[in-house]
């Protein structure tokens, strides 16, 4: 029984890791996808921004970083005000996504 336990919590651990959001893979995705209106380091292009008329966040600031997991994909995905859907980012990539700019935060 003890062995049985061991197994399945060592499975379930190996699937959790596989599961994971990869920050890197995540940065592929971002580049691909989101860099040209945000930036290689998540600070907003200012010409676009100006251009479409939008206040564009900054990635790194404390108010995106503070947004939920849950929130940031729901833009990724659904997009917000003038930012649109990315099209490109879907399934595990959009947590992906999320990783990286978890990795930007100042």
């Amino acid at each position: 029984m003890r062995r049985t336990a061991r197994i399945l919590t060592l499975m379930a651990a190996a699937v959790a890791a596989c599961l994971a959001a990869d920050a890197k893979a995540g940065q592929a995705a971002y580049d691909k996808s989101c860099k040209g209106c945000h930036g290689s380091d998540g600070t907003p292009n200012a010409g676009l921004a100006k251009a479409m008329k939008v206040d564009m966040r900054d990635l790194k600031s404390a108010e995106v970083q503070a947004a939920s997991d849950d929130d940031l994909k729901k833009v990724i995905t659904a997009g917000k005000g003038k930012m649109h859907p990315v099209a490109g980012v879907t399934g595990k990539a959009v947590d992906d996504v999320v990783a990286y700019m978890r990795s930007l935060k100042k």
